[in-house]
Parts: structure tokens; sequence; C-alpha cells
């Protein structure tokens, strides 16, 4: 069996797929070949290459027709990338005048080239933050993460009122257009009215009304605060 390798001889993709990996199989079932190759972009036949490398590594546990799953190794490793990728996003908002719906494809290119000591330092002068600036939880250096259940706005009754913690999404059309309208993490909400049929929500933010498709606000995760 092929040893562990170390995180300095992975290949950039090998890591991207780690990671993705790591985000596909977070709510608890394995990842198929289509979705990884979905979120790649690229062929079914190029991911299952890849995947039977990594588990020659032993960084993934694959069963054909069932999925793929990081093994405690591959998870210590794509933990390592988020936590990197995560660090970059907050110093580059808080130092370098980033806005939110920027600094993703910035942190993709920066996370691969940076040392670990910098990435420390980074966290250090950021005061060792919790959260990006997106909501997500920033894994600890030894990998440790706290990762806290939130509810989707679209799953939130009329009268409800809750605070967005954390805003799933990556698309920076999207982050543009939440921060024009300050549906951003700490913004305290209400859902005020919800079409039948899968229809919109409509959420107020003290006087002001917004309303939101179901898809979007599934991508903003709430804490509920009562009626």
């Amino acid at each position: 069996m092929t040893a562990h390798p170390s995180p300095e001889s992975l290949t950039h993709s090998a890591e991207d797929y780690l990671k993705t990996i790591y985000r596909l199989t977070s709510g608890g079932d394995p990842a198929t070949t289509s979705e990884l190759a979905t979120a790649l972009d690229l062929a079914p036949a190029s991911v299952s290459g890849m995947l039977r490398r990594l588990a020659d590594q032993r960084l993934v546990e694959h069963e054909p027709y069932r999925g793929v799953t990081l093994s405690r190794e591959g998870r210590r490793i794509a933990l390592r990338m988020v936590r990197r990728h995560r660090l970059i996003e907050a110093y580059l908002v808080a130092h370098l005048g980033y806005s939110w719906d920027t600094v993703h494809a910035e942190a993709e290119r920066l996370e691969h080239a940076v040392s670990d000591t910098l990435v420390e330092r980074m966290a250090h002068v950021l005061g060792d933050p919790l959260e990006d600036p997106h909501g997500d939880p920033i894994p600890g250096p030894d990998g440790s993460l706290a990762e806290l259940v939130y509810v989707p706005l679209s799953g939130l009754e009329v009268g409800e009122s809750a605070e967005i913690r954390r805003v799933d999404t990556s698309d920076a059309e999207r982050l543009r257009y939440l921060g024009a309208e300050g549906l951003v993490p700490g913004t305290r909400i209400k859902v005020s009215a919800r079409a039948p049929f899968g229809g919109p929500i409509t959420v107020s933010l003290g006087r002001r009304e917004h309303l939101l498709g179901q898809e979007l606000a599934s991508q903003l995760l709430c804490a509920r605060s009562g009626r």
C-alpha cells in the first residue's frame, strides 16, 4: 500500500479534489463522480482516474457506484486547505481592501502558494478569527472545526425572526447583490410573508422589505431568534 504523501508533495489538483470532496460530503453522504465532475468542471473519466490515484495514496475511500469519502489523512489535508482559503479571504477583506464578492477567486490562487508560516501570521494579525467574511467557520491549526448547524432562510416560517450567520455561495454576482441589499452575516431579519407553492419569501430588515426567491433564500443560513 502506498504511504501517505506529505502535503508539500501533493499537486494543486489533488488538493482541490480533497477540498471539493470535503465540501460535497459535509452533509454526511459520499460524493459521486458526477458531482465531482460538475463541481470541478472536468470530464467524469478524468475524475475517476484522479480518484484511483488518491485512493492508492490512502487519501480517499472510493467504492464504485456508491461514491467517495475522505480518509482521516485526506480530511486533515482538506481542512488545512480550507483553513488557508478562509484565512486568506479574511485577510484580503480586512487589510487589502477586497470586497467579499472578489476574494474567492483570489484565495483559490493564493492558497496553493503561501507557506504555513505566512498563513499563521495572517491568523495572528487577524486575531485568530473563527469565521471568514461569508460566515464560514475557519478550521483551527490542529484541524478542529466548530461546524454549527443553521437553518436556511427558506426554512423559516412567517413571523419568525433570525440572524443571518453564513452565506453559502461563492458566486460573485450573488454576493454583490446580497451585499448591496444588506443581506450579510450579522443582519437580523424577519419573515413577513411567503408565497404558496414554493414562491418567493418576503423578509423585513427593519423598515425595509426584500423579496427573495427560494434558491437565494436557501443560501442564507440563519440562527433563529424567535417571533
